[in-house]
């Protein structure tokens, strides 16, 4: 009796063990159809949240055997979804010539967490990515279809990955890191991101232009990096073949088109803020100064540049602002040559700025650094009015964006067409482009006295209604 009991048990416990087995391999062939599934058609988002959940149900299943036959590290399934990762080209040319219309060619499989009057982001690894890793191969500096982008489960990365920890910053843009005004207008969604999210600061930053490699910023662009997040490591993937796969990455592609204008205001409130103590600069009871007279102090700077754009008779120029400034109580005039002066020098001059008039150039982004209401004068060589486009408009949206008057504009007149193809504008205006400025002493003149009685009479407003000691109410943008 004891021995049929005894063999009734031992039969048991082996079915039992035999079924816990095949309810096992059941499981796991579930969770290998399913990332299959997933591998082929990877990056639909729609079903990514519910993806995501029913994956860590069953991976904890499959994960937390207990009948000796633990899913481990070295497991053949383990091997099974490293192999079937799959690479897609970084740049997808079926949107080459849509690149800019809601669409992008930079990872295009992927869709971006839209929420109103913030950057365009993808986040990884987030209920967007189920949960996956971003990983990217291939350091081309020339073709972006040659570099690649995958996504892998952290337990599965694919052979021979670099584990990269930390946050990285990855970004596309269709311009480019060089020039000021582009340099910032893509790197301050990744701002903007920062103080949404308590401030954290990237470990490294992946730059591409096109899903083309690029090893650099400009220097004026790193160095308002460094102000507002410490030190710049640009991540060069030196072994091009080797997959890349990073802890944790926020990646922009769309640069700020789609944050709004409070949202823009905060950065650009935070990056003068950062950027002024980065260079030593206190600005306490800046915008306050006045005369031996009590008149308001009012700071007028010609900001000038050589080459393409600069005026054709500088002198002139600064002859006509001088003598305006001369006639208005409390002016101050100071002419500085934009390239002889290094970053935190064109900080420091626009600090201690209320009023700037420069060509329209990459040196009037250094608007970013003036005091909110600040005042902006562009001028402009012939041609680009009629054939430049909304691209000469940037300056004024930089204005807008950063909590400054934008003044208006002087185009010096084409009258007419003297390029070699008149009927085609793109060619003409490559013709036209890099002219230099001419000058018009009437109206500069009438201008000139115009700005600046007006900015005189906000200046003598706002000493009625703020009290000297009383911080204005963006002081404390440097919080973040």
């Amino acid at each position: 009796m004891d021995l049929e009991r005894s063999t009734k048990t031992f039969t048991k416990k082996k079915s039992s063990h035999h079924s816990i087995k095949i309810i096992t391999s059941v499981l796991l062939l579930l969770l290998i159809l399913i990332f299959i599934q997933s591998q082929a058609s990877p990056f639909y988002a729609s079903s990514a949240s519910e993806s995501w959940a029913f994956f860590n149900k069953w991976k904890g299943l499959a994960f937390n055997t207990t009948d000796g036959h633990a899913f481990t590290e070295n497991s053949s399934y383990i091997s099974k979804l490293r192999d079937s990762v799959s690479f897609f080209p970084l740049k997808d040319l079926r949107f080459a010539k849509n690149a800019m219309e809601g669409n992008t060619w930079f990872m295009s499989s992927l869709n971006d967490t839209r929420e109103a009057n913030e950057a365009e982001y993808l986040y990884f690894p987030s209920e967007m990515s189920k949960g996956r890793l971003l990983c990217i191969k291939g350091n081309d500096m020339k073709d972006g279809t040659r570099n690649s982008y995958a996504l892998a489960w952290p337990e599965a990365l694919p052979h021979p990955a670099k584990f990269m920890e930390g946050l990285t910053f990855v970004s596309d843009t269709y311009y480019d890191y060089v020039n000021l005004w582009h340099g910032l207008c893509a790197m301050a969604p990744f701002v903007r991101w920062s103080i949404k999210n308590d401030c954290p600061r990237p470990t490294r930053w992946v730059l591409f232009h096109w899903g083309e490699l690029r090893s650099k910023m400009g220097s004026w662009v790193q160095h308002l990096m460094e102000a507002s997040f410490g030190e710049v490591k640009i991540e060069g993937l030196e072994e091009g073949d080797r997959p890349y796969c990073f802890e944790k990455a926020v990646v922009m592609r769309h640069n700020e088109g789609s944050m709004g204008k409070e949202e823009k205001l905060q950065v650009s409130d935070l990056l003068r803020c950062k950027t002024r103590r980065f260079c030593g600069i206190d600005p306490s009871g800046k915008g306050r100064e006045v005369d031996e007279r009590g008149e308001p102090i009012i700071k007028l700077t010609l900001l000038m540049r050589s080459g393409s754009r600069s005026f054709k008779n500088a002198t002139a120029v600064i002859d006509i602002f001088a003598r305006e400034c001369a006639n208005v109580d409390g002016c101050m005039l100071k002419v500085a040559q934009s390239e002889d002066l290094n970053f935190c020098d064109q900080v420091r001059v626009m600090t201690n700025t209320d009023v700037v008039a420069s060509p329209h150039g990459a040196q009037l982004t250094n608007m970013l650094f003036m005091d909110r209401n600040s005042s902006v004068m562009e001028f402009f060589p012939k041609g680009w009015f009629e054939l430049a486009g909304i691209g000469q408009y940037a300056h004024h949206w930089m204005a807008d964006q950063s909590g400054m008057n934008h003044q208006g504009s002087w185009w010096e007149p084409l009258e007419k067409k003297e390029c070699p193809s008149p009927q085609h504008d793109l060619e003409c205006f490559n013709f036209y482009k890099d002219g230099k400025v001419g000058h018009n002493e009437t109206h500069f003149a009438e201008w000139a006295r115009t700005v600046l009685n007006q900015v005189k009479a906000r200046k003598m407003a706002d000493a009625i209604k703020t009290s000297v000691n009383k911080p204005l109410p963006y002081s404390t943008a440097c919080g973040c």
